[in-house]
């Protein structure tokens, strides 16, 4: 059997350890850099801008998700940091408030589909003293708008780091206490959100100018995200083995142990997939490209305006919200437009069934096993 773990393929971004220079020193329009890896939405203000320290924590995330074989893209209409940063994409607004945030979310997730949302806010509510009582109840409906927009993203919701301004400090304190409690709320209601600790993980020592990290401040935040990411299944995907980059690995289907086969290696667009007698043959190995499900050069591919019923099939990649799946932690793939599931057809065992779209149920012909 292959391993799980060479379900996703090896970072195809090796992190560049140069001096090179900074790639711009300011926020601008985002190169829509990609590395086709699994979308994170680094989301804030001027701290996941990486103001003082262009690109912040984002450098050394991006260097440990690399070294740990992960492959990500980050995602975001904002572009800024320097050549060891392998993707300066991100949603980092320098100034910028909870209800500055909140007004933009929806169409930021929208033109960008994040798998994961990396949430650092509320620094500026207190810097600004505007309305701080009222900071947690922003959060609050900020994280509601962003589960709504992207509900099968995980959004992981920092406390703010710490300020050396006392009483700002304080305030800060106070906000931070809310947190847990708001992340626990959303939970409760069966959100996929998680509470990150970034204030514990950081001193006013580890500041430059009382507000932002030094790098080694930003560091901190670095690994304190990525522990956190690699405690959540499927957040950052899974480690690839770089000595067999792209190989895939089959999905075999929990009712018959068949695996999910394009017939005849064909890579025609509109090819069906079926299942078949597991045989370890490239058609019948699959590669996870972030949100992507590819086979023989070609995407998994959800008809548009699929309902209940329709049959999946193979097409040239583009990159759209059909092509897009989730791998969900019980076994089913559904896919980000339509919220369908995989499904063996009638749940028949039989060589040559087909594969289609439809209402999931995690019954054992919608969940599907790695080889």
């Amino acid at each position: 059997m292959r391993s799980a773990r060479r379900w996703f393929s090896a970072a195809a971004v090796a992190v560049a350890l140069t001096t090179a220079g900074i790639i711009t020193l300011t926020t601008g329009t985002a190169a829509a850099e990609s590395n086709g890896g699994v979308r994170i939405m680094p989301l804030g203000d001027s701290i996941t801008e990486g103001t003082q320290v262009p690109g912040g924590y984002r450098i050394g995330l991006w260097q440990r998700l690399a070294a740990g074989g992960y492959r990500n893209d980050f995602v975001g209409s904002q572009f800024n940091g320097p050549g060891s940063l392998g993707d300066h994409d991100h949603e980092g607004h320098p100034g910028w408030r909870i209800d500055q945030i909140d007004a933009n979310i929806t169409g930021w997730l929208g033109n960008t589909g994040p798998r994961t949302v990396l949430l650092h806010i509320g620094t500026n509510d207190v810097l600004q003293n505007f309305n701080v009582s009222g900071a947690p109840g922003r959060l609050s409906t900020l994280i509601d708008h962003i589960t709504a927009a992207a509900p099968s993203a995980d959004v992981f919701v920092a406390s703010i780091i710490p300020i050396s301004n006392a009483g700002q400090e304080s305030a800060a304190r106070t906000f931070n206490a809310t947190i847990p409690g708001i992340v626990q709320g959303k939970v409760n209601a069966g959100k996929r959100v998680h509470f990150v600790d970034m204030h514990a993980a950081l001193t006013t020592g580890d500041l430059i100018d009382g507000v932002h990290p030094t790098s080694g401040g930003y560091d901190k935040m670095a690994a304190a995200w990525y522990t956190a990411l690699r405690a959540v299944p499927g957040s950052i995907g899974d480690p690839g083995t770089p000595s067999t980059p792209g190989t895939g690995s089959a999905l075999a289907s929990a009712a018959s142990g068949r695996c999910l086969d394009v017939p005849n290696s064909s890579t025609t667009n509109g090819v069906q997939p079926i299942i078949y007698d597991c045989n370890g043959n490239a058609n019948q190995r699959w590669t996870a490209n972030g949100q992507a499900l590819q086979s023989l050069g070609k995407c998994l591919d959800s008809p548009t305006g699929a309902t209940a019923g329709t049959k999946v099939q193979l097409w040239d990649c583009h990159g759209g919200t059909n092509q897009r799946w989730n791998v969900n932690s019980n076994g089913t793939i559904s896919n980000a437009q339509s919220g369908l599931c995989l499904d063996v057809r009638g749940n028949a065992s039989a060589n040559g069934t087909l594969v289609q779209l439809y209402t999931c149920t995690a019954a054992a012909n919608q969940r599907w096993t790695r080889r």
